[in-house]
């Protein structure tokens, strides 16, 4: 099987000034060809830095894929250093990428300089994959046998990412080109209401028992949940998807309704489809999440078919005055309570002519929070109204936990979104 390294450089990264997003684009890329990426690594702007850790990676790997330095200022060395490493004499001007460099200086009015021309010029004996989102190419060098065990392919990409993740098709395209591929093969369960450690324990014999070539992998997210990957490498396709369906079927009879979905899944995508097939609609009133479930709620597409609106009811006054809270509840129970927040997704619902309401009041944190109410704790209420028969139905939930408001904000959120999915589900 063919192994990869992806490589960023940059003391940005290294300070986190920025963040590295282009590492786990290139991964997934790789990945849904059968490459396996076997390491990431970061290193500064330093000559002997770049050298020495792609001189390793290249050793050890089929593919090298780098992002960053190539850009137009003198402090870029990234383009020098790796005509070093491949032993070029000299530089060229590719011209496909010199006419980019020309178009796109023009668009935005500027004059062409010596530092724009210099973008589209490349080490001796590389190859040249267009960028056309961008002045900096992305530079190809294939190293021979006898510098290598093997021969690596190295792939040197821009840093930023827009340009970094649209070159990756001809990136990809190039590969299989000239290499002999094998094929990995995944399955991904979703799963939510089980923190990582317990489910682990709770599905170990079946984990134990999994044949030795078939992987699984652990992906927690506190807005997903834990996502559950069986990977296989190799053999024939359908006879591996064949063998992980087995496996997860196995895993469906142990988790029930902990178990959401498949593979990008979300609750909010979940929760849209259910929505949509039901013919019905949904509203939120927010207090803890300050709007982040109906941000959830909006980021998929056609969202507007189910999902009327929220009610950020930060303050008392929100909730009494908009939502219809009586102000005898606040005062007996507080904002965090059971009876609180059943009646701002019921208020929510009537004032927005919804079927489905969720709520939330809660302490996200670092202050707010007493012996009773401790940080991190939360009401979240799921309410019910049937246009037809006038019906009311309403359910809740108290969650606490101990993480950053930020953190917290988001398991306030995605578990309200769950108690709407079990009650859509059950319904």
């Amino acid at each position: 099987m063919l192994t990869a390294a992806i490589c960023t450089i940059g003391d940005e990264i290294l300070i986190g000034q920025i963040v590295d997003t282009n590492s786990s684009h290139i991964s997934r890329a790789l990945n849904s060809i059968g490459v396996k990426v076997r390491y990431m690594n970061s290193f500064g702007d330093e000559r002997s830095e770049i050298i020495s850790n792609l001189d390793q990676a290249l050793s050890q790997n089929d593919i090298v894929i780098v992002t960053g330095g190539l850009g137009p200022t003198k402090d870029d060395i990234t383009k020098s250093a790796l005509a070093e490493l491949y032993g070029s004499t000299g530089f060229y001007q590719d011209e496909a990428q010199f006419e980019i460099v020309k178009r796109i200086v023009t668009r935005r009015g500027i004059e062409l300089s010596d530092l724009n021309r210099a973008q589209a010029s490349v080490p001796q004996g590389s190859i040249v994959i267009p960028n056309q989102l961008g002045t900096a190419p992305c530079i190809v060098f294939r190293f021979p046998e006898e510098r290598y065990p093997h021969r690596p392919t190295l792939y040197s990409l821009p840093g930023v990412p827009f340009e970094a993740i649209g070159l990756l098709p001809d990136v990809i395209s190039d590969i299989k080109s000239h290499y002999q591929l094998a094929d990995i093969h995944h399955k991904t369960l979703v799963t939510f209401g089980i923190p990582e450690s317990t489910l682990a324990k709770q599905i170990e014999p079946w984990e134990d028992a999994l044949p030795e070539d078939i992987k699984l992998a652990y992906l927690p997210n506190p807005i997903v949940g834990v996502r559950l990957r069986l990977s296989t490498y190799g053999g024939v396709k359908d006879e591996e998807i064949r063998r992980i369906d087995t496996e997860f079927e196995k895993l469906r009879e142990m988790l029930g309704d902990a178990i959401y979905g498949e593979g990008e899944d979300t609750l909010q995508i979940v929760i849209g489809k259910h929505l949509k097939n039901k013919g019905m609609t949904l509203s939120a009133a927010e207090s803890c999440t300050g709007g982040k479930i109906a941000s959830l709620l909006t980021s998929v597409a056609g969202a507007s078919q189910y999902f009327y609106g929220s009610v950020t009811s930060y303050d008392n006054s929100i909730k009494e005055n908009i939502l219809g809270v009586p102000h005898e509840i606040i005062a007996q129970h507080g904002a965090v309570s059971r009876e609180c927040v059943e009646a701002m997704a019921k208020g929510v619902n009537r004032i927005m002519n919804t079927n489905f309401a969720v709520a939330t009041s809660g302490i996200a944190g670092p202050g707010g929070g007493s012996p009773e109410k401790p940080v991190g704790t939360a009401w979240l209420a799921v309410a019910y109204h049937d246009k037809t028969t006038g019906k009311d139905e309403v359910i809740s939930k108290k969650v606490a936990f101990n993480s950053s408001r930020e953190v917290n904000i988001d398991r306030f959120a995605s578990n309200a979104l769950n108690l709407l999915r079990l009650y859509l589900e059950s319904h």
